[in-house]
Order: structure tokens, then C-alpha cells, then sequence
């Protein structure tokens, strides 16, 4: 058959892949290629570009010392070919006894297209190969998936812990119950500190990239500063391991929880690593299982980090392939307002919107909540454009894929796609986030009135929502306290309620300071 051209994706950095373990040490060629066409077809948070080209470089160096023949090529090289294609173009052309191409499934649906084209373009074999990594295959969820009417995540969950033994005892969950939502609600005491992340001085090569970066793509969102991340797997195994000793103990009641000028808190910042291939799903899985058997954390913190893995990540993926390629096209509200600029700047006198925005720019992480009920929250209640959203949150997030972010904003932040994902708009007025922040206190707004020009915009934008989507939502059985509650609304209050949200709308389109 001849030698094999093995391309590994900046996202497949691992050595238990397949397509490496399977390798001739002998004579296939393993190539990594930092291109211009993935870095930029969404222009990509710098730190997001620090950590996937770095943690690529060092990969490669380990697998040179287990003895492959790789192949890296450099973004500032001076023949980059500037696309994954045109790598693997050129690598067959300086080496004809390459006879084959191999790789990996990727995790956009966009790439996947592309590859299906390569056999023409190349005049040679390509192989695409599944990806072992996940518990759920792509033949696994749509086999799921095939018989159901509705694809709702707790019912795929539960399955996957009975298939795998995940938190099993005789049959039934751990516990007796398959989650523990209602204990894992709580919001941060004041006198509560989280430990401090687990963080490593940029090494030689990283600092490197930080060059690079800083060169090539300084019109890039976010900033460079302060770049901690793990970058290889032992770094990302002493992240894991020390996530388990200090913050799965309290990381399930205060999982929701946000505090002021405090991203981390208790969150295990694990998503770059398993995201990017460093870290795999089963041995994080195994750890967290591992700690509530010997009694060092408890098991609603257990199983509600066990399940971001095993049931919502698994999902996710899963209905990503289902769904594609109409969920990125998706728009059930026919939302169109453009992104504001304060997306960009974080500069808005919304102080939950500007920490999470500021967390954003800064780390290139921010955590769920943050996320769905703050960012997404306001996109959602603002109807702004899907395509506009899901770019933002693919740019500007150190962990996403369009893989785990399309559905996530599609589906789950802004119910684009009708409800196939979501069982009810996750819309929440500023009560909610004052319950689980003490954003509210630092704000030019008040989160006690509902209308007027200091009123907490969300309370108002939440009737309006409400309102405005009448018709759509009504027969959505989780919306009837919601629409009783509308109901007995007066008409006055509801005039208010319009016109302050038309006036705030107003003012975001023309990106005035809100």
C-alpha cells in the first residue's frame, strides 16, 4: 500500500489516536500545520491562537521523542501554504513515496465538506477515520436519535450512564437519583474563596508564539497578557488533578454561581484541554468517579461535573452532526439586530454584561452561566443575529469548536432551531442573575425596578420577549406560569414595558452607550 501522510488537526493532540498508534515509525510522515484559512476564517481570541499553536509545537517535539517522522510547518514559514489542503498538497509533492492521505474526523462540518473533495484534488487515497475519543459514536447518537420525537439531553445522559456504568450501583444511579440540579443552585456567601486556577510560566516555545501572535494577528479579539494555560499533557493532567483535590468538593452547589472581578472560581477550566485532545473524557470521568468512591467529594458535585462530560458534551456533538448543516441557518425568531459594539469593548454601564464580557477578553474564558444566562441571555432578549452570535462565541472562546459551540448558541443560548435542543428560551429578567452574582451591586442600574431609564434593562426585556413571541411559545408547556403571569399584566404597564425596550433597542442598534 505504501507509506501514509498522517495529518493531525490542532484539535486531535493525542497520542492515543488511531491514526498515530497505527503509524509506520519507519516511514509514514505525521504532519501538524498552523495555516492562515483555520486561523482566521473567524479571527480567533489571541490567547485561543497562543494555546492551540503552542500546545501543536509541543506535540510535535513529543512525538519526535517517541520516535515518529513528523512534519511541522510553522505560520511564518516562508512557503506556508496557508490552508491544511495545500500542506498536504505539498508534503505528497516532497515526498512521492507518501501514497495515501490519513485523518482523523474533524469537528466542523465545514472541514469535514472540504475533505470529501480532497481525493479529486490531490489524485490520491484519502481516508477519513473515526474519532475513538468520544463514548458516543456519530452512529450511536443517530441510532438514539432515529426513533425519538424530541432529543432531549437528560434522556441521552441517562442511557450513556447505563451503557458505560457511570455512577451505577445495581442497576439505578448512584444515590437513587440521575441528577442533583437542586443542590447545585447555590449562590457564593461573601466570605466563600475559591483556590486560585492552576497556572504555569510560558516556556521558550510559547513565548515564541506569543511573538507570533502578537506579529501576525494583533487585529484578533482579546488580549495577550498574562497567558497561563497548560500547553502539554502533563500541564494539563496537573490542571485535571489539581481541579479534583481543591475545587470538585464545592464545585457543584456553586456551579452557577458568578461573583465580581472573579472568573475561575470553583470550574475545573478543563474544556481547553479535552477540546484540544490533551486530556481524554474517559480518565477525566475516572477521576471524578474515583474521588466520591474514596469519599474526597460529594456526589451532587460528581455528578453534576460527570455530566457536563458525559451527557451534555456527548449530546452536543452528536446533535451537532445531526442537525448540520440547516442548525447554523436556524432562526425561529427571525432575529436580526446586528452584534453592538459593546461586544467587542465590554463598555456598557450593565455591570454582569461587562464583567463577562471583560472575563471574555481577558482569558478567553468565561464559564457556562456566564455564558447562557448573562451573554446569551441578553442576545437572546435583544434578538440579535444568530450567525452574528454564533461567530462571536466561536472567535472568542479559548475551548470552542463549532462542534460544541453551535449547538450550545444555536439550540441552547438562543433556541434558533425551535426547540429541537432546548425545551423552553432560556430567558431570565435581572432577578435571576442578582440571586446568583453580586453583580447587581456594582451597576448603573437597578435590578429592583422593572421600568424606567434605571431600571435593570432585562426586566423590561423580558416582558417585551415575552410580548413580542406571543403567538410562538404559547403552546410551550414550561412558558404557561410565564404567560399567566403576562396575562395578568396591566395594559399601562405593558405600554411601559414596550417603550422602554424600544427606546433601549434604539439605542443599542446605533451602538450609543447603554
Amino acid at each position: 500500500m505504501g507509506a501514509s501522510l498522517r495529518l493531525i488537526l490542532g484539535d486531535q493532540l493525542t497520542l492515543s489516536l488511531p491514526i498515530i498508534q497505527q503509524a509506520d515509525k519507519q516511514n509514514d510522515v505525521l504532519l501538524l500545520a498552523e495555516v492562515n484559512e483555520e486561523a482566521t476564517y473567524v479571527k480567533h481570541h489571541k490567547k485561543k491562537l497562543v494555546l492551540l499553536f503552542s500546545a501543536m509545537r509541543h506535540f510535535a517535539q513529543t512525538l519526535k521523542d517517541e520516535g515518529y517522522v513528523v512534519r511541522y510547518r510553522y505560520f511564518d514559514d516562508e512557503d506556508n501554504q496557508g490552508s491544511l489542503l495545500n500542506e498536504v498538497k505539498k508534503t505528497l509533492q516532497d515526498n512521492a513515496s507518501l501514497r495515501r492521505v490519513l485523518v482523523t474526523e474533524p469537528g466542523e462540518y465545514r472541514l469535514l465538506k472540504s475533505m470529501h473533495q480532497w481525493p479529486q484534488q490531490l489524485g490520491t487515497s484519502v481516508e477519513i477515520l473515526d474519532d475513538p475519543r468520544f463514548y458516543a459514536s456519530l452512529e450511536d447518537f443517530k441510532e438514539w436519535a432515529k426513533a425519538r420525537k424530541s432529543l432531549r439531553m437528560e434522556f441521552f445522559y441517562r442511557e450513556m450512564r447505563k451503557k458505560h456504568q457511570i455512577l451505577m450501583e445495581q442497576g439505578e444511579p448512584a444515590g437513587g437519583k440521575w441528577n442533583y440540579d437542586a443542590s447545585n443552585r447555590k449562590a457564593m456567601p461573601a466570605h466563600i474563596y475559591p483556590p486560585e486556577p492552576t497556572k504555569f510560566e510560558p516556556d521558550a516555545i510559547t513565548q515564541e508564539v506569543i511573538k507570533l501572535v502578537k506579529k501576525y494577528f494583533d487585529d484578533h479579539f482579546g488580549n495577550i497578557g498574562s497567558f497561563h494555560y497548560a500547553v502539554t499533557r502533563e500541564q494539563a493532567l496537573q490542571v485535571l488533578n489539581e481541579f479534583i483535590e481543591q475545587r470538585l468538593p464545592d464545585f457543584g452547589k456553586y456551579q452557577d454561581a458568578m461573583r465580581h472581578n472573579m472568573p475561575w472560581l470553583f470550574h475545573s477550566h478543563i474544556s481547553f484541554y479535552l477540546n484540544c485532545g490533551l486530556l481524554t473524557p474517559r480518565e477525566v470521568i475516572q477521576q471524578a468517579e474515583s474521588a466520591w468512591h474514596a469519599g474526597e467529594a460529594p456526589l451532587n458535585s460528581v455528578e453534576g461535573f460527570i455530566r457536563q462530560i458525559l451527557g451534555w458534551r456527548e449530546y452536543v456533538r452528536g446533535f451537532y452532526w445531526h442537525s448540520m448543516p440547516t442548525l447554523q441557518n436556524d432562526n425561529f425568531f427571525n432575529a436580526k439586530r446586528d452584534l453592538p459594539e459593546l461586544f467587542w469593548s465590554g463598555h456598557t454601564n450593565m455591570n454582569c454584561l461587562r464583567q463577562c464580557i471583560q472575563d471574555t477578553k481577558n482569558h478567553a474564558y468565561a464559564h457556562h452561566i456566564q455564558r447562557l444566562m448573562v451573554i446569551g441571555n441578553f442576545s437572546l432578549l435583544c434578538e440579535l443575529s444568530p450567525r452574528q452570535v454564533q461567530n462571536w462565541f466561536l472567535l472568542v472562546y479559548a475551548d470552542a469548536y463549532e462542534w460544541v459551540e453551535l449547538p450550545n448558541v444555536a439550540g441552547m443560548i438562543l433556541y434558533a432551531d425551535g426547540g429541537n435542543l432546548a425545551s423552553k428560551p432560556y430567558i431570565a429578567s435581572g432577578s435571576y442573575i442578582n440571586k446568583m452574582s453580586d453583580y447587581c451591586k456594582n451597576c448603573g442600574y437597578s435590578v429592583t425596578k422593572k421600568t424606567g431609564e434605571d431600571a435593570c434593562p432585562f426586566n423590561y426585556l423580558y416582558w417585551r420577549f415575552v410580548d413580542s413571541h406571543h403567538d410562538k411559545l404559547k403552546h410551550n408547556p414550561r412558558m404557561g406560569l410565564v404567560f399567566k403571569s403576562f396575562e395578568k399584566m396591566s395594559q399601562q404597564k405593558i405600554d411601559t414595558v414596550r417603550s422602554d425596550s424600544a427606546a433601549f433597542l434604539d439605542k443599542l442598534s446605533k451602538n450609543e452607550e447603554i
